[in-house]
């Protein structure tokens, strides 16, 4: 009894505490008993403020469970890295492990457009003066020769009337059929444009082609110098130097070099905004070995993007047209996302279930590549050849695997569907820096000033042409202006804002404070030990 405050009963008990709490209301519960009425209004309205209070708290917890974000933009202005700077010649090598059989499939090529649209393309497209880049140490990929590979037949170009017509009008698609290993199930790869049907299936062959190569290809001897593309480069007024390029080969854009890629040089810090202050490349944009039904775009392909991080020229990236002076402005926008329970995100891919095939930051295209690569392999038995590949698996070929084309078509089609769980597996980044591009462009050189230009060039780098404009294309990259736009994502609801509105709630509907609670609990307690002992009471009296 020292301990604890004892009543005589449950009604002296809560009476004391309606008398005596500092909830509003509780008071009228007493001091009304000789009028029933009251007493009950004042019963069922605390009944109903209690259930009105709880309401709102299982609408904030399921609001707050659900883990809500609220965006917030803030601007910022520092000094900053310029962004990593990639471009290609759209020029590939024509490996002379390959040269035979690209030639094959330049007349294969030739033959199906004059089947299909009565047209002779050999003077126009096709050439006998390619470049050959030899392969070293062709002894260490055992028995492979140039015999050993055939293109196949198996895949031509057929035409095929479009019974989905609804416009009146004859119109027919264009494609090749694919089937399985059996040839029990088929399906004809068909496009409404015939221009794309011939540039997919002259793909198709061509992967076949070049999967001969060996996975590292040493190109080293015979990588092009930086000055037979690049004839004058300048960032912020001062030439830029040998060690601010690294140079690799795209099997489709050619040769390519990424100009400040790691980000660490702060020869590379821009101090300042405007097109002085930038990256001013010439570009020789010849089209000398071009293969014209890999790619039908002329010129240079650029692409700006963060560092460390893989260039997906086929997802990214723009065309910088010969005879054409390109001025580019770039904007940089910051995204950071929270990750865990308020989004899917990741800090640096090592938490994400797909081993990245890049050697490079992560990314998400690098992922959804690395993450079908690993598929394919394990359906089609074979490697894509535009992605790397996993430790023991081979690109596919159709002499080795005559199905691959049937197996890689459905696959792509069920990741573009987002049937395939890549998409589930692969998170975005947390954070993230995007580029806003706006370019203009006009004609260079102009007509009086070429001659004296081109003897320029022709001194110093050893140029050599006498096409008017078509060859050499001029782009400058600039920031607009050094302050970014950051966007931050943040809960809507945080632990505090939540005890904030619970309160408030809590206020509103009992006009009291959290030692209003504590009462309420002391309420308890006093009546769970009233109840132990007057039950001991009632046993020692039966005991008696």
């Amino acid at each position: 009894e020292g301990l604890i405050e004892f009543y005589d009963s449950f009604r002296d008990m809560f009476e004391f505490f309606c008398k005596n709490t500092t909830i509003h209301g509780t008071i009228r519960l007493v001091c009304s008993d000789s009028n029933r009425m009251k007493t009950a209004f004042w019963t069922l309205l605390l009944l109903a403020s209690f259930g009105m209070l709880y309401w709102q708290f299982a609408l904030m917890f399921s609001q707050y469970w659900a883990y809500p974000v609220v965006l917030t933009m803030s601007m910022h202005s520092e000094p900053k890295m310029f962004p990593a700077i990639t471009i290609c010649n759209l020029d590939p090598y024509r490996f002379e492990l390959v040269s035979e059989h690209l030639v094959q499939l330049d007349h294969m090529a030739e033959e199906s457009i004059a089947f299909l649209y009565g047209i002779n393309t050999s003077a126009s497209l096709f050439h006998v003066n390619e470049k050959n880049i030899h392969v070293k140490d062709l002894s260490s990929i055992g028995n492979l020769s140039r015999s050993s590979f055939k293109l196949s037949q198996n895949f031509s170009l057929l035409r095929m009337p479009d019974h989905n017509n609804r416009s009146g009008k004859k119109h027919s698609n264009v494609g090749f059929r694919l089937c399985n290993a059996t040839g029990g199930n088929c399906f004809y790869k068909t496009y409404s444009s015939g221009m794309d049907a011939i540039l997919e299936w002259y793909r198709f062959h061509y992967m076949n082609i070049m999967s001969q190569l060996p996975v590292i290809v040493n190109i080293s001897d015979h990588e092009e110098q930086i000055e037979d593309m690049v004839y004058s480069c300048q960032y912020d007024g001062e030439p830029c130097r040998p060690s601010d390029y690294v140079h690799f080969h795209h099997p489709v854009f050619g040769s390519c070099y990424t100009f400040n890629s790691k980000g660490t040089d702060p020869f590379w810090t821009a101090t300042k905004p405007g097109i002085p202050y930038g990256l001013s490349l010439i570009l020789r944009a010849e089209q000398k070995d071009h293969i014209p039904l890999l790619s039908t775009v002329a010129g240079v392909k650029v692409m700006i993007h963060n560092h460390n991080q893989t260039p997906f020229l086929e997802h990214e990236g723009f065309d910088i047209r010969p005879g054409i002076a390109t001025i580019i402005g770039i904007q940089q926008d910051e995204v950071n996302r929270l990750g865990g329970n308020y989004g899917k995100c990741t800090t640096n891919g090592n938490d994400v279930n797909v081993k990245l095939l890049y050697n490079n930051s992560y990314t998400l295209q690098a992922c959804l590549h690395s993450c079908f690569q690993h598929i394919m392999v394990r359906k089609c038995g074979c490697g894509y050849y535009y992605y790397p590949l996993p430790p023991g698996a081979e690109y596919c070929n159709y002499n080795k695997q005559p199905a691959w084309g049937h197996c890689f078509y459905q696959l792509y089609n069920r990741l573009r569907n987002h049937h395939l769980n890549c998409f589930d597996q692969c998170p975005k980044p947390c954070r993230e820096s995007l580029y806003k591009v706006s370019a203009g462009t006009a004609k260079w050189p102009s007509a009086k000033s070429q001659d004296w230009i081109r003897q320029a060039l022709r001194h110093q780098n050893g140029y050599n042409s006498t096409s008017n404009r078509l060859d050499i294309a001029k782009v400058t990259i600039f920031y607009q202006q050094l302050n970014y736009e950051s966007v931050n994502e943040s809960p809507l609801l945080s632990e505090n804002l939540l005890l904030s509105s619970m309160g408030s709630q809590w206020s509103l509907w009992f006009g009291s404070s959290v030692l209003s609670v504590v009462e309420m609990f002391e309420l308890l307690i006093d009546t769970l030990v009233l109840s132990l002992l007057f039950c001991y009471q009632r046993f020692r009296s039966k005991k008696t």
